[in-house]
């Protein structure tokens, strides 16, 4: 195979990878890393870097339209990141002395926990009255809805930022976002309103990413010739994605590509388990 076949495959294979990301909210990097090592072979630790690359620039195209809108909690995710930064740098710092079945392994089974995730029934109250560390730290917000504005009160501070630290210990031992996780955090320990929690998770996926990043970067696992093609390709997709959202049924997508990821993350496994990487 010729550089220029493997960068345009690589290409269309990311934007694709960008386009289900974006409607089912698990992120590219759940597409792009089962692409490069089970369909081209490169090696799971160059996959996750140029994963975590894409999961930068896309979570800070997306995040600028969120937080314009009102619905992001800045204070709330600038608070969190403190956990998911922290967390981040042990998780890249742990996949660099990890063998790549492990992490295959690893990954396969996060996939099947971050596709269970989106199935799942969402949280859409806003709490009226919240914790004493909330109010201390400023968290509590509202956002904007067709019936006007939602104020909402964050419970549960301490369970939450634990949480982002585990997600942020996944995001840079995989190079994944671990939005399912961080999403399960403000959602279900914080009852954070859904809209609020998906938006202000995203915010965060960059900052995380970018921690991870630094760290691979350091170990030489940053290949342009890879990181690059799958930039442009999960942003085209991404955007495409945003502008479709609106015209179909995301419940029904979901189901669909659940079921996918589910076959790609027993791959992964079974490919782990046999020593296969």
């Amino acid at each position: 195979m010729t550089i220029l076949t493997f960068t345009i495959i690589l290409l269309v294979g990311s934007y694709l990878a960008g386009l289900l990301g974006s409607l089912t909210g698990l992120g590219g990097g759940v597409v792009v890393i089962p692409l490069l090592t089970l369909v081209f072979g490169v090696d799971i630790r160059y996959a996750i870097g140029a994963a975590l690359l894409a999961s930068i620039a896309t979570s800070s195209g997306a995040a600028t339209a969120y937080v314009k809108e009102g619905i992001t909690n800045i204070r709330l995710g600038m608070f969190l990141e403190i956990a998911t930064t922290i967390g981040a740098v042990l998780g890249a710092l742990i996949a660099v002395y990890t063998p790549v079945n492990t992490i295959a392994i690893l990954f396969g089974a996060v996939l099947m926990f971050s596709a269970a995730m989106t199935l799942r029934k969402k949280n859409q109250e806003a709490l009226t009255e919240g914790s004493k560390l909330s109010y201390l730290l400023k968290l509590n917000g509202s956002y904007p809805t067709k019936e006007g504005i939602v104020e909402y009160k964050l419970k549960n501070i301490g369970a939450g930022f634990s949480m982002m630290t585990v997600a942020g210990v996944i995001s840079g031992l995989l190079g994944i976002g671990s939005g399912a996780l961080k999403v399960l955090a403000m959602d279900t320990a914080m009852r954070i309103p859904f809209k609020v929690s998906t938006t202000t998770s995203n915010f965060m996926i960059g900052v995380t990413a970018a921690a991870s990043a630094v760290v691979y970067l350091q170990r030489g696992y940053m290949d342009p010739g890879i990181a690059f093609p799958v930039i442009l390709g999960v942003l085209g997709g991404a955007f495409t994605g945003s502008k479709l959202l609106s015209r179909i049924n995301p419940q029904t997508l979901r189901i669909i590509f659940c079921v996918a990821i589910v076959f790609v993350a027993l791959q992964m496994m079974y490919n782990g388990i046999q020593h296969k990487f």
